[in-house]
């Protein structure tokens, strides 16, 4: 199994996401379980464009301190929502066995969820633990209305939505 970390970036990772503290609580706990069993950690940026204030060299583009990635970890960098729009991570993934991959991070409704369509189209078992993804309130749509309609319905066939706690489960 890979535990794929999205976007947990400085610039996006605040008080304003829906159910923030259990959201945050709960993917930190996520890597460090995945961690503590060996379990494959890959971090996934996204690069909004040079001036966005969420480009590389942008402290709001670094991946926030709770969770920095360990020496060895991969990196990658994304400037569309699916992590796969990446060749590298396309290529490295392509290259594993094992083809379950948890994924946590943000926005539940753009690169969670291209992520996970796309990993669903080239046959990955995705795993969602419940609450350790988010997202913002929008002009047409709150945060957990987002989070509920693409957890409960949107993945449903897609992706096997798991209590937080068999998440860590499979993580030992």
């Amino acid at each position: 199994m890979i535990l794929l970390v999205i976007d947990m970036q400085k610039g996006i990772v605040d008080e304003d996401l829906y159910a923030y503290d259990t959201f945050l609580d709960r993917t930190v706990r996520l890597v460090d379980a995945a961690r503590k069993n060996n379990v494959e950690v890959i971090f996934v940026q996204h690069e909004a464009g040079k001036g966005s204030g969420l480009s590389v060299g942008d402290e709001a583009f670094e991946i926030i301190d709770r969770i920095r990635p360990e020496q060895g970890e991969k990196v990658f960098v994304k400037t569309i929502n699916s992590c796969f729009g990446n060749k590298d991570f396309k290529a490295y993934m392509k290259s594993q066995k094992d083809k379950r991959l948890m994924i946590v991070g943000l926005q539940t409704n753009y690169c969670i969820d291209a992520t996970v369509k796309s990993a669903f189209e080239r046959g990955y078992d995705v795993i969602i633990p419940e609450g350790t993804n988010s997202t913002f309130d929008n002009d047409y749509i709150t945060g957990e209305t987002a989070v509920r309609y693409y957890n409960e319905d949107v993945w449903d066939g897609l992706a096997d939505v798991v209590s937080f706690d068999e998440a860590l489960g499979l993580l030992q």
